[in-house]
């Protein structure tokens, strides 16, 4: 499902516009960015957890050369599904 799929879906369900929609997927997705952005965790009871994890320094190759390369540290956008989520997936 891409995100025109999930606005139509959402437009559908909730019997409102699909720019309506689109508005509030846009501003939850928005919201959700600027919370982790700022290290806050945002939980979807439910749905799942996003948080910002911290990414080791760590040695990489070069994959034209073979030759090492350093890989600075860095924080990276996580998501931990919750355990209805998953439960529903199995």
């Amino acid at each position: 499902m891409n995100k025109a799929q999930l606005i139509e879906k959402i437009a559908s369900e909730t019997k409102v516009s699909k720019a309506q929609a689109e508005n509030i997927l846009d501003c939850a997705v928005e919201n959700i960015k600027k919370a982790v952005k700022k290290g806050d965790d945002v939980k979807l009871v439910g749905f799942g957890t996003f948080t910002k994890a911290k990414r080791k320094a760590r040695t990489g190759r070069n994959p034209q050369t073979g030759k090492a390369i350093k890989i600075p540290a860095a924080w990276a956008p996580k998501f931990r599904a919750g355990a209805e989520f998953k439960s529903m997936v199995k």
